[in-house]
């Protein structure tokens, strides 16, 4: 109010009528009209009453706007105040029109208020921001009475735009490769360039077969490459395979795998999947039962190329495809040592050192002891049959697991209670070589009853009690079952108490110990006989040792050709016919030996009891 009183009697009388002034009109007017209303009208107190309304919102909006608008004036003029005596100084405001919020120090413009609209004046600000940059001219002339004006120029500054940081995807390098990481080194042209003249030496420029070793060592890979390639460019079919085919089929593979394992798996698979099957593999296994000198002998027996490539197959799978799908990627096939057994053949001409895929020896081994077992011939076995191994040593319990499906590939198994001899090579591996992963998580997945993926007290007592049975059949005395369990707890050490998990028993290194207490007789009683520091100093030592299979099956073969050299028949009277030395193969071909024998079994992981995800270091049930 003294703010008000004072520019009253400062201002000329022409310029008394202070915008400020006008609410207290209004309130005047509206309580003038209140009075009428009650007074002289009122029969039209509803319709008054609405006005009225009306009236007190738009009073207390001309309150509000009026308040806000002295607290603004004040405090501008509290900032810009100069220097003089009394109130006879006038305020010098500056205009804050158009100034940026952005800059630091400057204030937001002042929106119009109603009292512009009425008329009142208004001064009119001398430095603006333009959109486009603009300044306006300073002005400059003698002092008048009223609001004084800046005679400077304000230069605004706007805030320069800083470039926004780069996105997290630019700045994270690629670290996914399924094909393998891209080589700046490799130079397409000049494999190309090599390749056309590999072909240039045959005849049209076509390869067949048999020239195809030249052409896999042109594209730098190992010789027996030759057959994925020579398919993989549709030779299979023509029997030949031109120079601009093979070409165009080798850059897209270069292109587009940047590795050996991509490289291989893109030749072999089928068009439009990205992992192997089986199947995939008959022509590179038939390529090397053909053309490899440790196999030669091999010819005069054709009848046997495919339980020998099957016998391989399965020892792949078995190794490679860790995750049971049935399908082996890229991902499996680079953690695995396939590629480095096949870039071997070439060099090893004894193919029963290749120990790990492809011997021979361990082919002949694994056949003849199903062929022991497969009374009938017919290329599968059932309960009964498979009980009969190795004199009976595993339980039947663990028997009858095994055909439940909780191992084996379809549903073949528990229509016709039999299983195949791709089946058998999968058994007889686990059996006779418990240390191996693939192995440990074969018995687990037949002792875990219940497919929780944990072995309860439950399912160990569950086996352990025909073990006892047999003990007592034996005249042996069994140690009771806590005391059992509580050997194997200090055995295994589990890491949850009252279960064991697969990766309780892969960190165990006596997981063969584990199993063969709960369903081997045999090797239970000569785990016994022999003491557990022995058989942690046999697990634990180093260097080039062989496994436990390799073992078996070196003496199985030393026994078989023995036999075989003895002219000793087999108990049920068949003899060896599959060994190397002998010379009269054909006259001992069996009438089942020229059915196909090759049947290529659906994925594992399509197993009726239930499913594992699994993987190297554990297994959770799906």
């Amino acid at each position: 109010m003294h703010t008000c009183i004072t520019s009253i009697k400062l201002f000329p009388l022409e310029k008394r009528t202070n915008p400020n002034n006008i609410p207290f009109f209004f309130s005047f007017l509206f309580l003038f009209l209140f009075f009428l209303a009650f007074t002289i009208f009122p029969l039209s107190l509803v319709w008054l009453g609405l006005l009225s309304i009306r009236f007190v919102f738009f009073f207390f909006k001309i309150l509000f706007i009026y308040l806000t608008e002295t607290e603004t004036a004040s405090e501008r003029g509290n900032t810009s105040r100069g220097s003089g005596r009394g109130g006879s100084r006038l305020i010098a405001e500056e205009p804050d029109v158009g100034l940026d919020p952005r800059t630091p120090g400057s204030r937001a413009p002042r929106f119009p208020s109603v009292f512009d609209s009425l008329g009142a004046p208004s001064p009119a600000p001398t430095s603006t921001a333009l959109p486009l940059g603009a300044a306006t001219s300073p002005r400059t002339g003698p002092p008048v009475r009223g609001s004084r004006r800046s005679t400077g120029t304000r230069v605004v500054q706007t805030k320069k735009e800083e470039p926004l940081p780069p996105a997290t995807s630019q700045s994270i390098p690629t670290f996914y490769f399924p094909r393998g990481r891209p080589k700046d080194t490799v130079n397409i042209d000049a494999v190309i360039t090599k390749i056309e003249r590999t072909f240039a030496q045959f005849p049209h420029e076509r390869a067949t077969m048999e020239d195809m070793g030249r052409v896999a060592k042109a594209c730098g890979c190992p010789l027996y490459w030759k057959g994925p390639l020579f398919c993989s460019a549709g030779g299979e079919r023509t029997g030949s395979v031109s120079v601009h085919k093979f070409v165009a089929m080798w850059r897209k593979v270069v292109q587009n795998c940047h590795d050996d394992a991509a490289k291989f798996v893109h030749l072999l698979m089928n068009p439009g999947c990205n992992y192997l099957v089986q199947e995939d593999f008959i022509p590179f296994l038939q390529d090397v039962v053909n053309t490899h000198p440790g196999l030669a002998f091999l010819k005069e027996a054709s009848e046997f190329h495919s339980r020998y490539i099957t016998t391989v197959i399965q020892r792949i799978f078995y190794t490679v495809n860790r995750s049971w799908s049935g399908r082996i990627t890229c991902a499996e096939l680079r953690r695995s040592t396939f590629l480095q057994n096949v870039a071997l053949l070439e060099e090893e001409a004894d193919i029963n050192q290749l120990t790990e895929y492809f011997s021979y020896e361990h082919f002949y081994v694994i056949y003849c002891k199903f062929w022991e077992l497969d009374t009938d011939h017919d290329l599968l076995i059932d309960s009964q049959d498979l009980a009969r191994h190795n004199d009976h040593a595993i339980s039947t319990k663990m028997i009858e697991r095994i055909f439940s499906g909780a191992v084996t590939r379809g549903r073949k198994v528990q229509k016709e209670g039999k299983i195949s001899y791709a089946d058998f090579v999968w058994f007889l591996i686990s059996e006779e070589d418990k240390k191996t992963p693939t192995s440990i998580e074969y018995w687990f997945r037949c002792m875990d009853l219940d497919g929780d993926g944990a072995l309860s007290m439950f399912e160990l007592e569950y086996f352990y009690e025909e073990q006892c049975r047999r003990l007592d059949s034996m005249a042996i005395e069994a140690l009771p079952f806590e005391d059992c369990l509580c050997q194997m707890l200090d055995l295994v050490k589990p890491q949850s108490e009252g279960k064991i998990t697969l990766h309780d028993l892969k960190k165990c290194k006596l997981a063969n110990v584990f199993f063969d207490t709960f369903f081997n007789i045999e090797k239970y009683l000569d785990h016994e006989q022999k003491e557990q520091v022995s058989l942690l100093r046999e697990s634990e030592s180093e260097g080039p040792e062989l496994s436990d299979w390799e073992k078996y099956a070196a003496e199985e073969y030393d026994i078989l050709v023995a036999e075989e050299a003895a002219g000793e028949p087999w108990e049920d009277g068949y003899e060896a016919e599959l060994s190397p030395v002998d010379q009269k193969l054909s006259s001992l071909r069996s009438p089942l030996a020229q059915r196909p024998f090759f049947e290529a079994p659906s994925t594992l992981g399509t197993v009726d009891l239930y499913e594992y995800a699994c993987e190297d270091d554990d297994l959770q049930p799906s």
